[in-house]
């Protein structure tokens, strides 16, 4: 495997671990610190491999989006809601506790489990199940893909001017703008659930993996540089900056390119480093970046496992074990944020690797 591949699987081993951890309700400065970032990092991993030779060929392209996309989209929200109220009856969810927002969900009835079908195929939510918490990615990276391959062949085949180089610049700033018009007057865009603005983001952070790739030689990379970049994200969380929130404010809309890049900055120079030293850590790392999507759909179930242990420990309500994503309770001041982070990354690829091997000797 080709070096950049191995680093840019570094980055998105990274970047899961700390979407776990995020998920997992840690200390608030450190969840906001890993929210300023971890996410654009996805989207501008995605775009640092998107190749030139699909403005000749954009089906291509859409096809692969799609089949990397949407189907495990499809595929993995249909599992979940097929399965939904049989969570109910073995205890994983309840109606009693819910989410760190006090929500809670309930048994479908048919009517509620066929239009829950319809969303899942037709709008992409990534809400629509509880269990599937993240799943809000798939939709946001395929939009933001495709309108930067719509936007990329708009501009450079009307304008000459332009070319590969300066094309993902244009589309970076026209995201950008869009993104604080957007913000500014409060608008929504219908066709998309949640309004748009993290498939707006995406687009702009995208483009920023496409102009890293084309630049990378002359970007410098330094620990100086490297600890300056996560003293900036630390004051960011301490300010109480936001990552790719749902409600967004309008400081967020000029603090976010920032910590993005910086981010993807940081993590690509300790994944360049943890690249260039064979061993077990960079062989697992490697293998969780290439896994991702195991992670992305099954580390909420997984934390199960953990809540029980919680709950084990603190004598608390077994009903507790529906809260959603974590057990709430002393979740920022103890460390079973840890356990949660170690056992909803380390679980599912596991559970892949076993369900893998059991497949080629079947």
């Amino acid at each position: 495997m080709k070096r950049d591949n191995t680093t840019l699987s570094i980055c998105k081993a990274v970047a899961i671990i700390l979407m776990c951890a995020g998920h997992a309700e840690g200390p608030t400065l450190l969840v906001t610190f890993i929210y300023l970032f971890h996410m654009p990092l996805f989207f501008i991993a995605a775009g640092y491999f998107f190749d030139k030779k699909y403005l000749q060929d954009p089906w291509t392209f859409c096809k692969k989006r799609f089949k990397g996309l949407y189907v495990p989209f499809v595929k993995w929200s249909l599992f979940f809601l097929v399965l939904h109220n049989l969570f109910f009856k073995i205890g994983l969810m309840n109606e009693q506790y819910g989410n760190w927002a006090g929500g809670v969900t309930h048994p479908y009835t048919w009517h509620q489990f066929w239009q829950r079908l319809v969303n899942i195929i037709f709008s992409m939510g990534g809400y629509d199940e509880f269990l599937a918490g993240a799943f809000w990615f798939f939709r946001g990276l395929l939009v933001a893909s495709i309108v930067f391959l719509v936007l990329y062949l708009l501009l450079y085949n009307r304008h000459k001017w332009l070319n590969h180089d300066t094309v993902p610049i244009v589309i970076a700033v026209l995201a950008f703008g869009f993104s604080w018009f957007k913000v500014a007057e409060h608008l929504t865009i219908v066709t998309l659930v949640q309004g748009g603005i993290r498939d707006c983001w995406g687009v702009m952070f995208f483009s920023m993996g496409v102009l890293y790739r084309r630049h990378e030689s002359r970007i410098r990379q330094h620990w100086a540089l490297t600890l300056l970049y996560a003293a900036i994200l630390g004051f960011g969380a301490y300010q109480g900056w936001q990552g790719m929130a749902l409600k967004v404010e309008l400081r967020t809309v000029f603090t976010l390119p920032v910590t993005g890049a910086i981010g993807f900055l940081m993590v690509h120079h300790l994944a360049s480093w943890l690249d260039r030293h064979d061993g077990i850590v960079k062989r697992f790392m490697v293998y969780c970046g290439n896994n991702t999507l195991y992670i992305f759909v099954f580390h909420i179930i997984s934390f199960k496992l953990v809540s029980a242990l919680k709950i084990m420990y603190y004598g608390l309500d077994w009903g507790q074990i529906g809260c959603h994503m974590v057990i709430h309770e002393n979740s920022t001041t103890d460390l079973f944020w840890v356990l949660y982070t170690i056992v909803g990354t380390a679980l599912p690829l596991l559970c892949a690797r076993v369900a893998r091997r059991l497949k080629v000797n079947g």
